[in-house]
């Protein structure tokens, strides 16, 4: 029986990984350096949660755990790679809402098929998006405030996500939706420059 590719959403106990790794392997497993592909860039949520779990994996199954961040197109460049990867268990990966979902619903083709290329292990984090706005240059102190002020000067502002088709994109457009508050969108290249913890989206 041929093993799935696996693609982490959790805190991986030892546990965890060697039950989903039975098919095939030997109680051995592993017995070289595991691959830990995050398809996003270095800094990020994912980024910071793939290399916690690759530490704590290094420490309880004596092999190397080795983050690859390859980010590209929401997820899809990273995924892809891992899709296409031997799937023998030594090379897993991170997902997200994004690559996982949202991505499914943007793209026309994707370079893997979620359902039938990965096989989840756990759910590592739930993370809240989280609005701020620059206090300088916009006076809000709640979301009705906000949208008073974008009201007051339509077109004017702009938000900062983490990337196109991010949940933190959606939420901004979902609340650009409400009448006269649309702003238009500027992605940042990585996570990273958010929050290290969280997702904001930010107006300015």
């Amino acid at each position: 029986m041929k093993l799935k590719r696996f693609t982490a959403f959790a805190a991986v106990t030892a546990a965890i990984l060697a039950a989903g790794l039975q098919p095939g392997h030997s109680q051995d497993y592993p017995t070289k350096t595991v691959t830990v592909i995050v398809p996003f860039a270095a800094g990020g949520n994912t980024d910071t949660f793939g290399r916690l779990v690759a530490e704590e994996l290094d420490k309880r199954l004596g092999q190397r755990f080795i983050v690859e961040n390859k980010p590209g197109a929401g997820g899809n460049v990273g995924l892809g790679d891992l899709a296409r990867s031997k799937p023998d268990g030594y090379t897993i990966g991170m997902g997200t809402v994004s690559s996982n979902a949202i991505n499914q619903t943007l793209y026309k083709a994707l370079p893997y098929d979620k359902d039938k290329g990965f096989a989840p292990i756990s759910l590592i984090a739930s993370l809240p998006n989280v609005l701020v706005v620059n206090p300088e240059k916009i006076k809000a102190n709640n979301i009705e405030e906000l949208i008073a002020f974008l009201k007051s000067e339509p077109g004017k502002h702009t938000y900062a996500s983490s990337g196109v088709g991010t949940s933190i994109h959606l939420a901004g457009e979902l609340l650009a939706t409400k009448p006269a508050s649309r702003s238009p969108m500027c992605p940042t290249r990585a996570a990273a420059r958010r929050s290290s913890m969280s997702s904001p989206a930010t107006w300015t």
